[in-house]
């Protein structure tokens, strides 16, 4: 199925934040009304929802960029601005965010249904009816609302399924697949039949289980060799692992050797100790040499590996095998899920913090809040003007400058701004 995609690469952006606004009362008889500017309203929000219906991420080879809606300004007469619109993103239930520059988990949508928030929207500016006070009754400066930032995530499927088939290519995986589901896999006397995870539910008794067939595994399949370096990844969330090997040799393979590659293969990928796994020796309606069947099993549980016999071309062997199953599901621990870290919330700024860089005669006051601290200025105002030059003293950013060697008439960038340095 060419459609099956399970690794993409997308960009998100929260919403701004409105900006405050400045406005102050006017009414007939009423002089000094004072300030009534409204706050901005919140930025939407980038939430994730893990789809039952979705399978596959192919949609967001189309769409990769997802921007939430800014909130309104703010306006007179108190009036808040309105909050941006939520933007919802479906993904299939497995899906895993990575945060593009260091890769680190941000959300795992493990859970069907499961909601989370990805980015949070900026948050609204005041407006200026909250700056005033006794000795600044009409103050003409609102804040900005707080600007939120682009981030790039990549997305990656990783199959929720109990039990996971692997093997080499054309050892009747998709076979099996189809005998114990009602999965209905493309099915072929050639290699690389089966291009996409395939998943099938299977039933024992009162039991039901998720099983996956997992494509593409090679000799060097964690390097990329084969389809395995696309499909490793749906192994990792299995609980039991069912290793399924031509016990016949049909192509001139050995089984046991088959089976020592491809554990090779998993370790190399980063497959946890201790998961466990069954050795399905398949085809075995092909052998007809006496005792070879017994040898076999036993060669496996020398190594560890309970053994089990069957054959899908004539469906037999397998009641067996499902009651083993059924009994590891039991005890087994629930499907992996990848911790995440919390994703970093688009509005969240330094403490205050800043830098200051020297270019031949002029100082670069920087620092993520700079720009919003450049914006909350009414440079027309007197009033917001002494605001500005107080909490630049306040801050300590005069100090350091002095510190760093501005003198009288040096010049000073702040965001976008630039202005003489005056002692």
């Amino acid at each position: 199925m060419a459609s099956f995609v399970d690794r993409v690469k997308i960009t998100a952006k929260a919403g701004n934040g409105g900006n405050g606004c400045v406005s102050f009362h006017r009414e007939k008889f009423v002089q000094n009304g004072g300030p009534d500017g409204g706050d901005g309203g919140n930025g939407g929000n980038v939430v994730l929802y893990a789809d039952p219906n979705m399978h596959t991420l192919l949609d967001f080879r189309f769409h990769s960029k997802y921007l939430a809606e800014n909130g309104a300004d703010g306006a007179a007469a108190r009036c808040h601005g309105k909050r941006g619109q939520d933007l919802v993103i479906k993904v299939p239930v497995g899906t895993v965010f990575l945060r593009e520059e260091d890769g680190a988990v941000v959300a795992d949508m493990s859970r069907p249904g499961e909601r989370k928030v990805l980015l949070r929207g900026g948050q609204g500016g005041f407006g200026n009816q909250h700056f005033a006070t006794p000795t600044r009754q009409a103050p003409n400066f609102a804040k900005p609302g707080i600007r939120t930032e682009t981030h790039v995530f990549r997305l990656e499927l990783k199959t929720i399924a109990d039990v996971g088939l692997v093997g080499f290519p054309n050892v009747g995986k998709s076979t099996i697949l189809s005998v114990l589901t009602s999965a209905r896999p493309k099915i072929a006397n050639y290699h690389f039949t089966t291009l996409t995870p395939n998943l099938g539910i299977a039933r024992r008794y009162e039991t039901e289980f998720v099983l996956a067939d997992i494509p593409g595994l090679v000799e060097g399949a964690s390097e990329g060799v084969g389809l395995g370096h696309d499909f490793l990844r749906h192994v990792e969330r299995t609980r039991l692992l069912l290793h399924v090997v031509d016990a016949s040799g049909s192509e001139g393979r050995d089984p046991l050797e088959d089976f020592r590659i491809i554990n090779e293969e998993l370790a190399r990928y980063g497959e946890p100790e201790g998961r466990p796994q069954l050795a399905v020796l398949n085809k075995c309606d092909l052998i007809y040499e006496d005792g070879e069947i017994e040898r076999l099993k036993r060669a496996f549980e020398a190594q560890g590996y309970e053994a089990f016999a069957v054959s899908a071309a004539q469906n037999r062997g397998f009641d067996q095998l499902l009651d083993r199953v059924v009994q590891l599901l039991g005890e087994l621990p629930p499907p992996r899920v990848f911790e995440a870290e919390e994703a970093e919330e688009s509005h969240v700024l330094p403490d205050d913090g800043f830098t200051i860089r020297r270019e031949n005669d002029t100082f670069y006051v920087e620092g993520a809040a700079m720009q919003r601290f450049v914006d909350s200025v009414n440079f027309d105002d007197e009033e917001s003007l002494n605001w500005f030059h107080r909490t630049l003293r306040d801050r300590g950013i005069i100090q350091a400058l002095r510190d760093k060697g501005a003198g009288e008439g040096s010049t000073v960038s702040i965001g976008d701004m630039e202005f003489d340095f005056i002692e």
